[in-house]
């Protein structure tokens, strides 16, 4: 397999955790090398074929500013021949009208560079009103609820993972 990376801000504890159990679960046979998107430079990315993008939405459907602050250099990148994965947190009781937000804006800015987005996921068991990650009735990553589903990322990550070691080369 080629070489991996999953980038998520290592400030940000449970998209960190989430990233742990992606780690663990994708196993020893497979090398995923962690980077810390705080500290993210255009040649650090573009050094990987497979990425794993950890976007938590902030506040109304926002970006973090971490990632926000990487957009202008992401925006300048041919990502033709990367394929990435998008898993984020979002709150659908609090946030429920912009749920997961993040995951559809960052899916959208590497697509239109040319990446090959994979890990679409089943709405099936969230309740909110609207997310920019839903695409024809599928989020186009994964979403993760820590705030009133923690019980239920396990499974969901495991069945993540389960279909991402099919479609990373």
């Amino acid at each position: 397999m080629s070489k991996t990376g999953i980038f998520y801000s290592f400030n940000s504890k449970k998209t960190a955790k989430a990233a742990e159990k992606i780690i663990e679960e994708f196993g020893a046979d497979f090398k995923i090398v962690p980077v810390n998107a705080e500290e993210l430079t255009e040649e650090l990315f573009l050094s990987f074929t497979n990425l794993i993008l950890g976007v938590p939405t902030w506040f109304d459907g926002e970006l973090p500013n971490y990632w926000d602050e990487f957009v202008p250099a992401l925006e300048d990148l041919d990502l033709k021949g990367k394929t990435i994965a998008i898993y984020g947190l979002g709150n659908q009781v609090e946030y429920p009208e912009n749920f997961g937000d993040a995951v559809g804006i960052m899916v959208n800015l590497v697509k239109e560079r040319g990446a090959k987005v994979i890990g679409s996921t089943d709405t099936k068991g969230y309740t909110y009103e609207s997310s920019k990650a839903e695409v024809d009735g599928k989020f186009v990553g994964l979403i993760l609820d820590q705030e009133t589903q923690p019980r239920l990322s396990k499974e969901r990550i495991t069945n993540w993972v389960t279909d991402l070691k099919t479609q990373f080369k």
